[in-house]
C-alpha cells in the first residue's frame, strides 16, 4: 500500500525534525518552515495530511489553514498546538481542520491520529475519483444518440442542465429516462451534491409519503426513531422521481407543496422542513389521460412539466441501433470479463429488422444474453433468442439491410430496389416498356428516364 504524502509545516526546526522522525515509517513527509512555503508545495504537488502550526511569523495557522481549504478541500489539515492554544485549535477545526496534537507530541496519538487523517483523504479521493467516472460516463458525448430526434433532446438536456429548471421526462418503458436524469444532474452546478432516485411505482402507497419526506418518532406503529426522508437526503442536490404517474392524490399534494414553497412537514410532524432540491420526475403513462380519469392533480402537472423531454421508442430512431449494439458490446465485455465479440452480418439483420418493445432496456439484456451464452467471439443468429430470429422471417430486403448496417447511403438502396423492380417489370413484361410502365403504376416516359439513369437497356435483357 502506497505510504501517504505529509506535509509539515512549523517555524521550528526541532519539531520539524521529531514529526520527521515519528513519521519515518508510515509516511512520506515534507518538511517546511513557513505557510507561505507550505501553499507553494501544495500549488506543485497533491498531499493526504498537512501538520501545520498555529503560530508562526509572517502568515499565520488560521489564515494558512483557510488557504489551503480552498486550494485542496480533500486535503486533511492537522493542526499544531501548544496546551495554551487548544482553544485557537477547536476554532481551527470549526474552519475546516479535521483534528488537532498538542506539544509535547505523544507519539502514539500523533501516528494514529496522522492515521485517521490519511484514511479520510484517501476515502475522499476515492469518492471524488467515482464521481468524475460517474460525470464521464453520463456526459453528453456518451449518450449514444445520432438520429435527429435524439440530437433534439440532447439539445434540450445541454440547455435545461444548468438550470434549477423542473423536468419532466417521457416515454415508453426501457427508452432511457433514468440515464437522461442523471445526465441532467452530472451536468449541472449540482453534480457534486446528491442524487436521490425513487421509484414510486416500487413503494407501496402507505409508505411512500413517509419515503419522500420521513417520519418523526411515534408518528406511527414501528416509527421508533425519527427518520429523514429521501428530500432531506437530496438537499442541495436533485431527486428523480421515476414513474410519478403511480403516485397516490395525498402524496401528489406533499410533492406540489414542496415544488410550490420549498418546504414539507415529516409524517407526524408540526414544523416545516425546508430544502433546496432540483426536482426531476419521469413517466410511461399518458398523464393527460390521468388527469382527465382523476388520477393525477393538474396543478401538479403543471409544476412538473416545466420543461418536457419525449425520449421516442428504439423503433422510430433505428438510425442509432448500430452504435447502441456496438456500445453494449464494449459496455458487456468490459462488465463481464468476457473477451470483446461481434455479430455476424446475419445477427446484425436480426437485430436492426426487431421491433424492439422493450427498447434500450431490451437491447442491452439481449446483447449481455448472447455474449454470456455463445461459445464464439463473432455471434450468429442462433445466438439470439428465438423470439427475435422468428420474428423478421428473413424479409427484409438486401438494400435495407445494407443501409442499416451502413455500409451504402439511402440514395444507393433506393437506386439499387428501382433498378430490380424495372428490369423484374420489363421481364414480365417481355421487354415491352409501356407494358412494363403499366406493371409499375408510372408512365412510358418516366420509366425510360429511370432506365437511362440506372443504365438499363431492352437490348442488355433481350440478349441475357
Amino acid at each position: 500500500m502506497e505510504k501517504p504524502k505529509v506535509l509539515v509545516v512549523d517555524d521550528e526546526l526541532s519539531v520539524r525534525e521529531s514529526i520527521r522522525m515519528i513519521l519515518k515509517e508510515r509516511a512520506v513527509a515534507v518538511l517546511t518552515g513557513s505557510a507561505e512555503n507550505a501553499l507553494e508545495h501544495l500549488a506543485k504537488d497533491r498531499f493526504d495530511v498537512v501538520l501545520l502550526d498555529i503560530l508562526m511569523p509572517g502568515m499565520d495557522g488560521l489564515e494558512a489553514l483557510e488557504r489551503i481549504k480552498a486550494m485542496a478541500p480533500n486535503t486533511q489539515v492537522i493542526m499544531v498546538t501548544a496546551t495554551k492554544t487548544v482553544k485557537t485549535a477547536v476554532t481551527a477545526m470549526k474552519l475546516g481542520a479535521c483534528d488537532y496534537v498538542t506539544k509535547p507530541f505523544d507519539v502514539d496519538e500523533m501516528q494514529l491520529t496522522i492515521d485517521r487523517a490519511a484514511q479520510t483523504a484517501a476515502l475522499m479521493q476515492e469518492v471524488e475519483s467515482l464521481r468524475d467516472e460517474i460525470g464521464r460516463r453520463y456526459s453528453f458525448d456518451n449518450i449514444i444518440g445520432r438520429s435527429q430526434r435524439m440530437q433534439a433532446v440532447l439539445k434540450t438536456v445541454s440547455m435545461v442542465a444548468p438550470l434549477k429548471t423542473t423536468v419532466l421526462i417521457t416515454g415508453e418503458s426501457g427508452t432511457g429516462k433514468e440515464v437522461i436524469a442523471k445526465a441532467i444532474h452530472f451536468n449541472s452546478p449540482r453534480a457534486n451534491k446528491p442524487l436521490v432516485t425513487i421509484n414510486c411505482a416500487a413503494i407501496p402507497d402507505n409508505l411512500l409519503e413517509s419515503e419522500l419526506f420521513g417520519h418523526e418518532r411515534g408518528a406511527f406503529t414501528d416509527a421508533y426513531t425519527k427518520k429523514l426522508g429521501q428530500f432531506e437526503h437530496a438537499n442541495r442536490g436533485t431527486i428523480f422521481l421515476d414513474e410519478v404517474g403511480e403516485m397516490n392524490p395525498a402524496t401528489q399534494a406533499k410533492i406540489l407543496r414542496v415544488l410550490e414553497e420549498g418546504a414539507f412537514i415529516r409524517v407526524g410532524g408540526a414544523h416545516p422542513i425546508t430544502v433546496d432540491v432540483r426536482v426531476i420526475a419521469a413517466t410511461n403513462r399518458d398523464l393527460d389521460v390521468a388527469i382527465r380519469d382523476g388520477r393525477f392533480r393538474s396543478d401538479l402537472y403543471y409544476r412538473l412539466n416545466v420543461v418536457s423531454i419525449h425520449l421516442p421508442p428504439v423503433r422510430e430512431r433505428r438510425d442509432d441501433l448500430p452504435a447502441l449494439i456496438k456500445h453494449f458490446l464494449a459496455l458487456k465485455a468490459k462488465e463481464t470479463g468476457l473477451p470483446a465479440k461481434t455479430f455476424t452480418n446475419d445477427a446484425l439483420d436480426l437485430l436492426m429488422q426487431y421491433a424492439w418493445p422493450g427498447n434500450v432496456r431490451e437491447l442491452e439484456n439481449v446483447i449481455e444474453r448472447a455474449m454470456v451464452l455463445s461459445h464464439e467471439t463473432t455471434m450468429a443468429p442462433e445466438d439470439l433468442p428465438q423470439y427475435i430470429t422468428t420474428s423478421s422471417n428473413g424479409k427484409a430486403h438486401p438494400a435495407q439491410r445494407s443501409v442499416l448496417r451502413g455500409e451504402i447511403h439511402l440514395a444507393e438502396a433506393v437506386d439499387e430496389f428501382e433498378e430490380e423492380l424495372i428490369r423484374a417489370a420489363l421481364v414480365q413484361a417481355e421487354y415491352n416498356q409501356t407494358r412494363a410502365a403499366e406493371i409499375l403504376g408510372t408512365t412510358r416516359r418516366i420509366l425510360k428516364y429511370k432506365m437511362d439513369k440506372l443504365g438499363i437497356t431492352v437490348e442488355e435483357k433481350a440478349a441475357s
